[in-house]
């Protein structure tokens, strides 16, 4: 691709994302949802491969859907209130139209099934946008519309999505769908506790942006695409890759590593809703996605696998690697010891 197309891309979606984040009218945050689509798709499709196009042509139907769904919403909701502040959602119907358009958005059961479709036919970096750079505007509007959102239907899809994104991770093989539906699981956690605690729906999705980005970048560093290459990325750059088995253990949310303080605190504020039964299912599901982490890990680096494979060791060469990647990694695995800063500032 042109680098000076790459660049204005690139800039466009930081507008549109920073339009959305920073509006209060639902006409100005429309406008960046779909400056962000439109500078995200000839990203998707830059390779020309038919994977790619295809992912591209049902990023755009599904996004189009969405955005058409929200500005449906608006319009609703300003008929009968006569308000176009985004906090000012207050009809019931608006708001069940809104928190479908922002589940579309965000890959939420039932509408998570682009998703995963979209980030096989992406390369490494765009998949990288699409799970953290392009997630960040629908998370902001359900931040701010959270008072007024379904309580009842935010918890089902949050519980249908941990359940789904920990079950259909378990049978792939391709690397950037086990990300997808890690991603619909995280999501799940997010969109559970919005209600309660917005604050920290924003810090959960802070870390795990932090995590994925750490991940995606190794992954790419690495060239690893599907667990058969995994297999054998431990000989291209050792320490590397077991920075990456820390890396995927902490996003699986394991103590002492940062991914437990988000679900350690999302686990007690639902406790102290008085919703110990939901509390106890998400720690349950979260099981699910911790044997396809541990998985990834046990292929990266602890043990070479019993079974043979076709690809063939790749030495130790002089790769360049992302200088990113060090204090991502370092973060994603040391911040559980500022938990008690963090509870002070939610």
């Amino acid at each position: 691709m042109n680098p000076h197309a790459k660049l204005a891309l690139t800039l466009s979606l930081f507008l549109g994302t920073t339009i959305t984040i920073s509006s209060t009218h639902w006409a100005m945050a429309w406008t960046g949802l779909e400056i962000n689509t439109l500078a995200i798709i000839p990203l998707i499709s830059k390779s020309h491969h038919p994977r790619a196009i295809e992912a591209a042509i049902k990023y755009f139907l599904v996004q189009a859907a969405a955005s058409a769904l929200l500005l449906f919403s608006s319009m609703s909701n300003a008929w009968v209130t006569g308000q176009w502040d985004i906090t000012q959602l207050t009809h019931p119907t608006s708001s069940l139209l809104l928190t479908t358009a922002i589940a579309m958005k965000l890959g939420l059961v039932p509408f998570h099934f682009w998703f995963p479709e979209v980030l096989q036919g992406s390369s490494m970096i765009t998949a990288l946008l699409l799970s953290t750079v392009m997630k960040f505007p629908p998370i902001t509007i359900l931040f701010m519309t959270s008072h007024s959102l379904n309580p009842t239907l935010l918890t089902t899809m949050a519980i249908l999505s941990a359940t789904l994104g920990g079950w259909m991770g378990l049978n792939q093989t391709q690397i950037r769908k086990i990300l997808a539906f890690s991603s619909i699981s995280h999501m799940g956690w997010m969109a559970i506790i919005t209600i309660y605690s917005p604050n920290l729906t924003l810090l959960t999705f802070y870390l795990y942006a932090l995590m994925t980005t750490t991940v995606f970048l190794t992954l790419n560093t690495t060239k690893t695409l599907k667990l058969t290459t995994m297999m054998t990325s431990w000989a291209k750059i050792p320490t590397l890759n077991a920075i990456l088995m820390l890396t995927l253990l902490s996003l699986a949310g394991l103590p002492p590593l940062s991914g437990f303080l988000p679900k350690w605190l999302i686990i007690q504020e639902l406790t102290k809703q008085g919703m110990t039964t939901v509390a106890t299912i998400m720690a349950m599901l979260s099981l699910l996605g911790l044997f396809f982490y541990l998985r990834l890990a046990y292929y990266s680096t602890i043990t070479l696998p019993p079974n043979t494979t076709n690809h063939m060791k790749q030495w130790y060469t002089n790769k360049s690697t992302n200088t990113l990647i060090a204090p991502l990694a370092s973060l994603t695995v040391l911040l559980l010891p500022l938990s008690p800063m963090t509870l002070a500032a939610l």
